[in-house]
Formats: structure tokens, sequence, C-alpha cells
């Protein structure tokens, strides 16, 4: 095989896994949390390294 053609399968694999994605589940833009949370009073919730216990 040459690159091409595998070079061409793995994007076409990346953007057929991308369209199941968004097939599956469309984006809600109402419902993420914001990219950038700095001073947004926001606590930070799941597993994060840096949270002391209280």
């Amino acid at each position: 095989m040459s690159r091409r053609i595998v070079a061409l399968a793995a994007l076409g694999l990346a953007f057929g896994v991308v369209a199941l994605d968004l097939a599956a589940s469309p984006p809600n833009p109402y419902a993420a949390p914001p990219l950038l949370a700095l001073g947004s009073g926001q606590a930070p919730s799941g597993g994060f390294c840096g949270d002391l216990p209280d």
C-alpha cells in the first residue's frame, strides 16, 4: 500500500467517527460548559488533582 491510500483511509476514518458522533447527539451550545472559566465563580467538578479536601 502506498502512503496516500493509508493517509486517505485514516482521514476517512477520522471524519467518519466525527460524523457518527454528531449524528448521535448534536451539539447544544447552551448546555456546554464555558471554554474558559477563569474567574467565573464556578467550582471545579470531576477528577481534579489540585482540588484540596475540605
